[in-house]
């Protein structure tokens, strides 16, 4: 029995409008659940080695892009200057030593000569009151007794330029005549100078921080200065994806939602993951010159927020490099108001909705 055109037109033109309303109505129901951003990279630590001391480069223990690991010698600088300034820094502390030793002997030597100042004057006291008891009965000469009077003058004096010379001698000793050499400041600044002359030393080998891999390693030869960047290391542990997404797309997104991951490099795998932690700014706020939004000529520009991506261990899993390009989705969990109410009509609350309201505040 054939269908008549007329009918088999009327039933196109109802249900095209019917099938496309019932389509979009299940995907405007069932979206928003996930986000996607393709403006993400995989990032991991890196740093540039910068050597602590300067000096001619003599040997190069790696090559480039070869793993490292902690400890590691990566370069070794010139180190004839640094020796030399370590036996000068010994040699240095060694003297202080002998200072401080020499400054206890003297100050004992200046106990003894004190004493004897105090002898001589306690005699040159006794000496002058016998002669000036005598002078009475014209025993003895005016002159003796000008001599007595002037040698008592003299051994009061070198008593007081004893006890003087003492003093200077026990300042220098730190008012501690029977301090240990150690704690003497002479001494604990030869030592610091000795210290310093040997970390000198060892920083003429320069080594990894941390396990990675080396990149822009230098030439032997090459002179290389303090503070100055020679090489990087970039780590092939630690690493993790910067997901940049519109702060419009981040209104469900929690700390702990599962996340999927596609990297460009490797299309027939995927990584997963969890969100870590969200930005507290937008990439425009660590912007050197950030965009003035006081002007006139303002434009309303959507913003991205940083989001860092945990990555889930995976061995079986090819190399992941820092910069490369990636796709995360991120599964809120998050169900509309009306897929909530008709998923109650079909059977009960929405296993999503439960999802959403378990998850942790964003960090």
């Amino acid at each position: 029995m054939k269908i008549k055109t007329s009918t088999l037109r009327t039933g196109l033109l109802v249900a095209g409008p019917l099938a496309v309303l019932v389509v979009g109505g299940a995907l405007y129901l069932t979206g928003g659940r996930v986000v996607e951003t393709d403006n993400a990279y995989v990032k991991a630590d890196k740093i540039a080695l910068v050597p602590e001391v300067k000096g001619r480069i003599v040997a190069i223990a790696v090559q480039e892009n070869q793993p490292v690991a902690t400890g590691d010698e990566l370069f070794r600088i010139d180190d004839d200057q640094y020796r030399i300034a370590l036996a000068k820094a010994e040699a240095q502390l060694s003297e202080a030593r002998d200072t401080i030793a020499g400054l206890k002997a003297s100050y004992r030597q200046k106990i003894e000569e004190l004493a004897l100042a105090k002898a001589n004057g306690a005699l040159a006291v006794k000496d002058f009151n016998r002669k000036a008891e005598l002078i009475k009965t014209h025993t003895v000469s005016a002159s003796a007794l000008d001599t007595a009077q002037n040698e008592l003058s003299v051994t009061q004096q070198r008593v007081h330029v004893a006890e003087q010379e003492l003093a200077q001698i026990a300042a220098k000793l730190q008012g501690n005549p029977e301090i240990p050499v150690e704690q003497h400041s002479l001494y604990r600044e030869a030592e610091a100078a000795r210290d310093q002359a040997r970390l000198d030393l060892e920083h003429t080998h320069v080594r990894a921080p941390f396990d990675g891999i080396v990149s822009q390693v230098p030439k032997v030869g090459g002179w290389v200065d303090a503070d100055s960047a020679v090489m990087a290391l970039v780590s092939n542990s630690k690493i993790w994806i910067d997901a940049n997404f519109k702060e419009t797309d981040l209104t469900h997104v929690l700390s702990g939602q599962p996340v999927t991951i596609a990297v460009d490099t490797y299309p027939d795998h995927t990584w997963t993951g969890t969100v870590d932690s969200i930005s507290q700014a937008s990439g425009a706020e660590f912007s050197v010159i950030p965009a003035q939004n006081t002007t006139g000529n303002w434009v309303k520009v959507v913003q991205r927020i940083p989001v860092r991506i945990a990555i889930t261990a995976d061995k079986t899993a090819p190399p992941l490099r820092a910069g490369m390009s990636t796709i995360v989705e991120i599964d809120t969990g998050y169900t509309r108001p009306q897929a909530r109410t008709v998923s109650n009509w079909f059977g009960g609350p929405s296993s999503h909705s439960a999802y959403a309201a378990e998850a942790t505040p964003a960090k």
